[in-house]
């Protein structure tokens, strides 16, 4: 039996790929370009915008992770559509999506511009429709968001943590290692539905990834909290404007919010026992330095 595995050369995907090659699975590799190499799986060419292409690689798949590229919401949720209609014409034996950091139940996460139903809630709601066993990785916050040049790069040099969120504003942070973990469970544990949170628990403030930056690097590290626009002015170069706007009004909805904390009675701490990467921990696996 084969996993497919959507942005299989992405940051989200490609830790998913020797997650499972590791248990000797068959992976299948999705990319847009057919020239890529990916170590443990074999590459084909395909994206969401054909479903007659996902309804030939899902055929016969044990099963599929996916998870919604950063582009306008418009095309994202074409891309879901197409998914779950894939789904519904191949019927693998399980599908795993990641939300990306959105999260299901919020009130303004059905109806993200007031008139069509979010990407999200789309996906979500077809596959629970499509008769597919399936689950829901919802992490928060990725910890890799802090590897973007102009965060990082200010760490370093700098000494400052600069990040959109209020100083004491808590967050169940994860890593990308983290959902490809729980997605690998979750391939094995079909018994596991629904929804699964992933991210710290109890959830951290800004100044404690401060101190786990100042711990890893052997020198001081403070938080500076800046506002949304001034984080998408930073990203803007690096994903394009309408991403970047997208990003930063999500950072501003938040600053309405309580915290950004995971519910453990959903946690993939819980439901299977994974608990995710302390901040010191995640920096010490990916060599940050």
């Amino acid at each position: 039996m084969t996993y497919v595995i959507h942005g299989a050369t992405g940051a989200q995907g490609a830790p998913v790929v020797p997650a499972l090659a590791a248990a000797d699975k068959s992976v299948v590799a999705l990319t847009r370009n057919a020239e890529a190499t990916v170590a443990g799986a074999r590459v084909v060419a395909a994206d969401y915008s054909s479903v007659e292409d996902l309804t030939e690689v899902y055929r016969d798949a044990e099963g599929v992770f996916v998870h919604l590229p950063i582009v306008s919401e418009e095309d994202r949720r074409a891309f879901a559509r197409n998914v779950v209609a894939a789904v519904r014409a191949a019927r693998p034996a399980r599908v795993v999506f990641s939300t990306s950091g959105f999260v299901v139940d919020d009130p303004g996460n059905g109806y993200q511009d007031g008139t069509a139903e979010s990407a999200v809630a789309t996906l979500v709601s077809g596959l629970a429709d499509s008769g597919v066993s399936y689950a829901v990785i919802e992490p928060r916050l990725f910890f890799e968001n802090l590897l973007m040049p102009h965060v990082v790069e200010a760490v370093r040099e700098q000494g400052v943590l600069r990040y959109p969120l209020p100083a004491g504003f808590r967050v169940s942070w994860a890593s990308h290692l983290d959902i490809a973990d729980v997605a690998a469970a979750l391939f094995g544990q079909p018994d596991v539905t629904g929804v699964v949170s992933v991210g710290q628990y109890p959830a951290i403030t800004g100044q404690e990834l401060a101190e786990a930056f100042s711990a890893r690097l052997g020198r001081n590290v403070a938080y500076e909290a800046i506002t949304p626009d001034a984080f998408r002015t930073s990203a803007a170069p690096l994903i394009g404007e309408g991403p970047a706007a997208d990003v930063a009004d999500s950072y501003q909805a938040m600053q309405a919010l309580p915290d950004r904390s995971i519910a453990p009675e959903r946690s993939a701490q819980k439901l299977l026992g994974l608990a995710p990467r302390t901040a010191i921990q995640w920096l010490t696996d990916i060599g940050v330095a």
